[in-house]
């Protein structure tokens, strides 16, 4: 499916993974509407920082997405919508699980009935590896039992079988695409990397964390974006659960290790119990099976492997080390 000549709507365009790509497909020559959270700031989340040439060519539309006409509304004319609008935090999940439910799956409802309604080309609706749990089996492929071990994971796996639902029931044209733990430039602090490198780079040597032993599949976000992109691009998509991954697995600690070398930081760990998920929440192990994405796309994540983690690692702290970025930070705080 080319993208040249569409309509392009991304919701949660203000998020992290939302604003990285929205600025790559304008920078790609495409008509690009962003969907952003209203707020009385008129603030356009991390849109705000992209290049004044990149925000001049953006469409934004102001909105919630758990307001079927709004969300109607947003997608007038819109040829294909990228729906990442979701609420992530897995800590805030086990405080207000009722608003994952209005966000995460009542939201992706409006955005699948409008696609209908509105004879949509195509929706690529963003599922997580949190779906799986802990792994059963690794590689994890797509066809790994899923299991709800936090209230953000059921209402994710609720939403991709929403979305699958809507592909069986009424032909709709969805792809499923499921990322692993992206990271990189903007994330938020709530996410492990950005909370080693803020209270690094603010001149901590203490640093606190919760588990160091799980494991993560780390995907850088250029490679994230790479996916989504790609997913959008194919018609073998369509029905279809696609794993975005590194290709490479790494605990906690280890990855703590990584990021004090990086920024040349002597460091010690102190366990903050907040931060620690209930043991049976924990999902204690995630490495992605990518090989479907390569099959049916030819998609392969160019930062992989230890040397490609440990080069994404620079690029995010390049980033979190400029003033003006960290400043929007709060390391001495806990942030769920």
């Amino acid at each position: 499916m080319e993208l040249k000549g569409k309509k392009l709507l991304v919701t949660g365009a203000d998020g992290f993974i939302g604003s990285h790509l929205t600025e790559e497909l304008v920078r790609r020559g495409h008509d690009v509407r962003a969907f952003v959270f209203y707020n009385a700031f008129n603030s356009w989340g991390w849109l705000d920082y992209a290049p004044m040439e990149i925000r001049r060519e953006i469409e934004v539309f102001s909105g919630d997405i758990r307001d079927p006409h709004g969300v109607k509304e947003a997608m007038k004319l819109c040829d294909m919508v990228f729906h990442l609008a979701a609420l992530i935090g897995i800590p805030y999940s086990y405080h207000f699980p009722d608003t994952y439910i209005d966000t995460n799956i009542k939201g992706t409802l409006n955005i699948l009935q409008a696609a209908r309604e509105l004879e949509v080309e195509k929706v690529v609706h963003t599922s997580t590896s949190e779906v799986y749990g802990t792994a059963r089996y690794v590689p994890i492929s797509e066809e790994h039992t899923l299991q709800s071990q936090s209230p953000y994971a059921a209402s994710k796996i609720g939403a991709d079988q929403l979305a699958l639902s809507f592909f069986y029931s009424f032909s709709t044209p969805v792809s499923v695409i499921r990322p692993f733990n992206t990271y990189g430039p903007r994330q938020s602090a709530r996410a492990v990397i950005p909370t080693i490198i803020t209270q690094i780079a603010q001149g901590k040597g203490k640093i606190k964390l919760g588990s160091l032993t799980p494991t993560r599949d780390f995907n850088y976000i250029k490679d994230t974006v790479m996916g989504f992109i790609e997913v959008a691009k194919s018609n073998a998509t369509i029905g279809e659960v696609v794993n975005i991954g590194s290709d490479f697995e790494v605990s906690m600690g280890e990855t703590l290790q990584i990021i004090a070398e990086v920024m040349k930081a002597e460091i010690e760990v102190e366990t903050d119990t907040r931060r620690l998920r209930p043991e049976k929440s924990e999902v204690k192990r995630l490495r992605a099976d990518i090989s479907k994405a390569k099959r049916l796309f030819g998609w392969k994540p160019d930062y992989s492997g230890k040397a490609g983690f440990k080069r994404g690692i620079q690029e995010t702290v390049e980033w979190f080390s400029n003033p003006e970025h960290l400043k929007s930070y709060k390391a001495e705080r806990y942030n769920i």
